[in-house]
Parts: structure tokens; sequence; C-alpha cells
């Protein structure tokens, strides 16, 4: 995606399923120096539809329209190619809705009841390719960084696995850990269940797939 660049207006479409919502948009848009308002869509279909045929810089997309959606609606314009930005503008801010449009391509995400200017700062941050994130929803995407998902697996089956891996029997697993046998098996078939595999060599392969287990430096050099 080619950044706006030189003295012509940022060209806009508008995207939301309420018409005052746009009207209001519009006209802040519409009034303020450097911008042209293409066109009003009123769900995501729509956006598409205009986004092929009007071709402009900057999409401003409500997440939650009827028939096709926002985030529908930004998956769509990158599979066909359109290199308008998308600048998300909605009433909500939480993750479920920030991370997946940011991972469907979204530019930035800013919230309706922003300042104005912060508004038209965004659009012309957005036309030149830089992200936008309103406050909020920048403090949620920290948190949910600094938060790590929830783990997979166990500490301690962690620590089975890496034995396993390391060639040890159930036995010498046992007496490493000072566990029983039986354990280190129960520990393996959580391990597999967990995992969605059937033995140990699968469970070895799929837990270096997903990064559980990583490579010593010596075996990555």
């Amino acid at each position: 995606m080619s950044a706006h660049t030189g003295g012509d207006p940022i060209r806009l479409l508008i995207a939301d399923d309420h018409p005052i919502v746009r009207d209001g948009l519009s006209s802040m848009f519409a009034s303020a120096p450097g911008f042209e308002v293409l066109g009003e869509a009123s769900d995501g279909a729509a956006a598409v539809r205009l986004a092929q045929r009007l071709q402009p810089d900057v999409i401003l997309l409500d997440l939650r329209m009827p028939g096709m959606d926002g985030l529908s609606a930004i998956t769509e314009l990158n599979r066909l190619g359109v290199t308008a930005r998308v600048l998300v503008l909605t009433t909500y801010d939480t993750d479920t809705h920030v991370l997946p449009a940011i991972e469907a391509g979204a530019t930035g995400y800013l919230l309706k009841d922003s300042p104005r200017e912060d508004l038209l700062r965004g659009a012309r941050a957005a036309a030149r390719g830089e992200s936008v994130l309103s406050p909020s929803v920048a403090a949620r995407l920290m948190n949910r960084v600094r938060t790590p998902a929830p783990q997979l697996l166990s500490q301690r089956e962690l620590e089975i696995l890496e034995l396993v891996a390391g060639g040890n029997t159930n036995r010498e697993t046992a007496a490493r850990l000072f566990i029983t046998e039986a354990t280190v098996k129960s520990h393996l078939l959580n391990i597999y269940a967990k995992l969605g595999v059937k033995d140990r060599a699968a469970a070895v392969s799929e837990a270096f797939n997903r990064r559980l287990l990583l490579p010593r430096a010596s075996e990555q050099s």
C-alpha cells in the first residue's frame, strides 16, 4: 500500500450504519481543509463496492454493521487488493474487537467520541500509512502484550516433555523428577490430549512446532 503524499486532498469513504454518524463525520471532514469526502456506505458490502469504484485514500469504517460487518469488510478489502488505509471508528474499545481489526489489516483504531482534532489528525496519519490508536485502545493492547496467554501445558507437563524430548524413558523421567512412573504416564496422557496427538514422538514434535519447547542453543547452531 502506498502512502498518501503531495498537496492533493485526502479522499475519504465513510462507512457506518447510523445516518446521523455518517452525516456528522461527512460534515466534519468536508469542512476541514485537506479532505474530500467521496462517498458514504451503510454496511460492509457497500463499503467494499464503493472502495473498489472510488479508490479512496482512507476508509473510516465502523465495525458493527448489518450484513457484512467491518471486520469482514477489512478482510475482503485486503483480499481484493484495495490499497485504501482503513481507520476503524467505533464505540467499542474491547480486546475482542481491537485485535482482530488490527490483525485483519486496519491501519488505526479510534473511538467515535474522540475529539474532532484527534479524528482529523488520525485520518491524516492513516493516509500517510502511520498506525493510529486512541489512548484507551493503546492501553488495552499494551496490557494484552504484558499479560501472557494462558499456558497450554502446566509446568510439570513441560518438565516431563523436555525429559522425553531428551530421550528419557518413562522410568528415567520418573526418577529424575522424584515421581512415580504411573504419574509420568498420567501426565503424558494429558499432554497427548492437550496437543491432539497419540504418542510421545508426535507430542515432542508438536511441542516444538508450537514453540512450547525450544531447541537448545547447541542444537540451533
